[in-house]
């Protein structure tokens, strides 16, 4: 199971007015770790949407479990892995960690899509390519 670890900074535009992340970030952090995780499986975003023809990877479903605050200036590490893949769909798990207390959980739920065949106003679920996945069980 591949993971990725990137060390985050806790910015002052990241905080609500009493220092502690306001919890729309951790989103935000959640997805650019989706992104830092096909990377080091050998797929950044940018080559893969031409790689495989495809438009992305959204978010169908998401939550969090919030354990710990986190506040400005604080360093943390966020722990990303894919922990299942379907065939067009695959969910992710970040861990988001203050020394080695949990204090974040963030669960996604992703679809690979590509443009409709008959429509191509709109997006279709596909089949996730099995280098893709292959790449994630070194």
């Amino acid at each position: 199971m591949l993971i990725n670890r990137h060390t985050q900074t806790i910015e002052w535009g990241d905080c609500d007015p009493a220092g502690i992340v306001f919890y729309p970030r951790y989103f935000a952090y959640f997805d650019a770790c989706t992104g830092k995780l096909f990377a080091k499986a050998g797929f950044p975003k940018f080559d893969m949407l031409k790689q495989f023809n495809m438009v992305g990877i959204p978010m169908v479903d998401t939550r969090s479990k919030f354990y710990i605050p986190s506040h400005f200036g604080e360093d943390v590490v966020i722990e990303s892995t894919i922990t299942e893949f379907r065939r067009s769909s695959f969910d992710v798990h970040h861990r988001i960690l203050k020394g080695d207390a949990l204090a974040v959980e963030g669960f996604e739920t992703r679809v690979w899509v590509g443009k409709d065949p008959e429509d191509p106003d709109k997006i279709k679920s596909q089949p996730i390519p099995q280098e893709v996945i292959q790449a994630f069980n070194r």
